[in-house]
């Protein structure tokens, strides 16, 4: 199945009709499945070919290349993390997993000397603003991932203004909570190179999990893996038209919206075992986080006396830290379950 097809431009560019239509197929589509894909939004084929190929060529580097880029500390969401490192069903409260079958590159906000010097950024340096770690190879990836990012950026915002129309909140009613947030962007490789033993029973690419801030925009290339879990229970494949971003809610924005809106489990599974040959999908994440100091909480317009606030107000370092050292540190998250 195809994430619902939404075309960004009206709401970008139209009437004030034109945004409120937008926002209904934002809300029909954050109501059932959780997941959607973004036409219209403005970003450059180009810059995302480049920015899939670039990023394909750093992985191709030799591994004690790529290492070098590790970082220890793993509550500094940056840098390489090797194949084999990471588990994201323990961030769902999961024991005794294999590892999951990807390696990945995180990149975080590039501050300036005014925001080094912010007490607000300073007190997470350590982790939520860490400082990026680039590769100096291959030439040009510092460039183009920032201005990738720049461009998802605007994309987001625009998302989470049709998000607001449609909850029945002001457009603007989300940019306070997201103008300083620790949004990563995280570059998947899923490559089964020849050779490779096959997986082990239960062995996923990426392990069942949610996301864990408001939005996700996902870039990937149209090769099957990608799968999402409706409510009886069964998984059902996501694949993206040419050009077009996978947007999905994240825990959140569900929290916001009193589970009015679906953070979606969802993972990645292998690819079939046909020749044993080499398979390779490409993916990159940009993980919408509201400012961690941010409190989250029921929207007015989601609840009433019949449907009350289901989730305790929560800041959103909290709820990111608690979920994501689980799968770096291969141990049950400590907040497995929202609410």
């Amino acid at each position: 199945m195809r994430a619902d097809p939404i075309d960004l431009r009206p709401f970008r560019e139209g009437s004030d009709a034109d945004r409120a239509r937008v926002a209904a197929q934002f809300d029909h589509a954050a109501r059932t499945s959780g997941f959607f894909s973004i036409t219209g939004h403005g970003v450059e084929p180009s810059l995302l070919d480049q920015m899939l190929d670039v990023t394909a060529a750093f992985f191709d580097l030799p591994l004690e290349e790529k290492m070098a880029y590790f970082v220890e500390d793993r509550s500094a969401n940056r840098g390489y993390a090797p194949e084999g490192t990471e588990a994201l069903a323990y961030s769902l409260g999961e024991q005794d997993l294999p590892t999951d079958m990807f390696e990945a590159f995180n990149v975080g906000l590039e501050l300036t000397d005014a925001q080094l010097a912010d007490p607000y950024f300073a007190e997470r340096r350590h982790d939520l603003f860490a400082a990026n770690v680039w590769p100096s190879a291959p030439a040009g990836l510092r460039d183009t991932w920032l201005a990738y990012s720049a461009a998802v950026d605007r994309v987001a915002n625009d998302v989470m203004a049709a998000a607001a129309v449609a909850l029945g909140m002001p457009v603007d009613h989300f940019e306070p909570y997201l103008d300083r947030g620790p949004t990563v962007m995280r570059a998947n490789n899923y490559q089964r190179r020849g050779g490779a033993p096959e997986p082990v029973p239960g062995q996923m690419r990426m392990g069942a999990h949610t996301d864990y801030g408001s939005i996700t925009v996902l870039l990937a290339d149209c090769i099957p893996g990608l799968q999402i879990r409706d409510d009886a229970g069964a998984w059902h494949d996501v694949s993206p038209p040419p050009g077009a971003f996978i947007v999905n809610v994240g825990d959140l924005l569900a929290e916001w919206s009193n589970d009015r809106w679906r953070s979606t489990l969802h993972r990645v599974v292998p690819p079939p075992s046909v020749d044993g040959g080499p398979v390779r999908r490409r993916s990159v994440a940009w993980f919408q986080q509201p400012n961690w100091d941010a409190v989250i909480e029921c929207l007015p317009t989601c609840c009433d006396r019949s449907n009350p606030p289901r989730h305790a107000p929560v800041t959103s370092g909290e709820h990111l830290m608690a979920k994501l050292m689980g799968p770096r540190l291969l141990r049950p998250s400590e907040q497995s379950q929202r609410g």
